[in-house]
């Protein structure tokens, strides 16, 4: 009970927490659902390009688990599922910029672990493989800590203005990671490692994804000169290779093993750089960093999680039955 006397503290209280809520900018949530459709056609899209690189996979006779061949390549080419995939990867780049032009990446980002939860279904319905009750923890704990980031991210932080330092310091970044992956990518190439590709892929794409916002923010600016197309070429380059490493994975991984990674680690690292390079958390009190923390960590921990206990982490579609499937060229998509 309030007594008259504390009456106007508690109105004081009242005001002063509407009043934060307020400040917070609401063009920043406008960004929110174009990430949820992003996320959905990422998932789709996952799903096509993983069929149709199964197919190939029949069609040669030769399994892709060591690495994809360019015979392989062109042959993902000529598979309306694959091209289907990609378009709808296209598609799902389209809506993630979108999302980035009027949200801080540290909001949107995150948001595609929702394609985490499409993918699992779609893929355990389309393979007739059964998610045991590990993979779904897993999955669960991975979708709830991005869920608690991304409402703690919401209301506690914002975009800043991207300086020259501030893409220097991002661009130095990156070429140590591309040097990093190109080294792994040798390596390990031959030796289908699913979850190197997959984490691989995360990172770069979250580059990407880094990319993307600071060049946006640099048109919104106005200041678009030599160092905001460095960031462009390296947006292509990290896509590029990004891309590579993605389909690798499909060749040694489920979909939604590969999509968890993609929506788990891309922005984890995005966010990252976001909170420690663009400053987009700089006005946060010091438990938002603990949640961050504690919530990325337990996201990577799902991650894991379902790379150990997928039953169908490691495999390539010719490893399901056995022995090569019967296919003819004409045979689906």
């Amino acid at each position: 009970m309030i007594s008259p006397t504390g009456l106007p503290q508690a109105l004081d209280s009242i005001v002063a927490v509407a009043t934060e809520a307020m400040a917070v900018d609401p063009r920043q949530f406008w960004g929110i659902p174009l990430a949820l459709i992003g996320a959905a056609l990422l998932a789709f899209g996952a799903q096509y390009q993983s069929r149709g690189l199964n197919k190939v996979e029949r069609l040669t006779g030769e399994s892709a688990h060591a690495g994809l061949s360019i015979r392989h390549m062109l042959k993902l080419l000529k598979r309306p599922s694959w091209v289907v995939g990609t378009v709808l990867l296209g598609l799902a780049v389209v809506f993630q910029i979108g999302s980035l032009s009027l949200s801080p990446i540290t909001i949107v980002q995150p948001i595609g672990v929702v394609g985490l939860i499409i993918t699992s279904v779609l893929n355990s319905r389309i393979s007739g493989v059964r998610l045991g009750k590990r993979v779904t923890a897993s999955i669960a704990l991975a979708v709830v800590s991005i869920a608690v980031f991304v409402f703690v991210a919401a209301t506690n932080v914002a975009d800043q203005v991207v300086t020259d330092s501030k893409l220097i310091a991002i661009l130095i970044t990156f070429g140590v990671v591309l040097v990093a992956a190109l080294v792994m990518f040798v390596l390990y190439r031959h030796r289908g490692v699913a979850l190197i590709y997959i984490v691989g892929a995360g990172v770069l794409y979250g580059f990407v994804a880094t990319f993307a916002k600071v060049v946006i923010s640099r048109l919104q600016q106005g200041d678009f000169e030599w160092l905001t197309w460095t960031c462009v070429a390296a947006l292509a380059a990290g896509g590029l290779l990004g891309m590579l490493f993605v389909q690798n994975a499909y060749s040694s991984g489920p979909p939604d093993l590969v999509v968890a990674g993609l929506t788990v680690i891309d922005p984890m690292v995005a966010v990252l750089i976001g909170i420690l390079i663009l400053g987009e958390a700089a006005d946060a009190p010091l438990w938002v960093a603990i949640a961050f923390a504690v919530t990325g960590a337990t996201a990577m921990i799902g991650v894991i999680g379902i790379s150990r206990f997928h039953p169908q982490s490691g495999q390539s579609v010719l490893d399901h039955t056995g022995k090569l499937p019967v296919v003819t060229p004409d045979d689906g998509a």
